[in-house]
């Protein structure tokens, strides 16, 4: 099991939109654990799940790209930019 840290989701148009917030703190250990965490979290709001899934991601800047999300250990105080699909880019 891995450790887990205080990380920031910070949320962007639609995500920002199906959350209902622009950016909140969780405990996780991977981007896995803090979607997951963030997905529960919001489990009455069963758009934010859908949006989760066509998002891309930055953590602290850097993209995750295709990486396994399970893969990607997260350190305390990780910002992860939650990025929608944008229309026109």
């Amino acid at each position: 099991m891995s450790r887990s840290v205080i990380v920031t989701l910070r949320y962007w148009a639609a995500a920002k939109e199906a959350a209902g917030l622009a950016e909140e703190q969780l405990s996780a250990g991977t981007l896995a654990d803090a979607l997951n965490a963030a997905r529960a979290r919001h489990a009455e709001r069963p758009s934010f799940a859908q949006v989760l899934g066509r998002c891309s991601y930055l953590i602290d800047g850097d993209p995750v790209g295709a990486r396994d999300h399970a893969s990607i250990r997260l350190d305390e105080g990780a910002r992860i930019e939650v990025l929608p699909p944008f229309a026109g880019g």
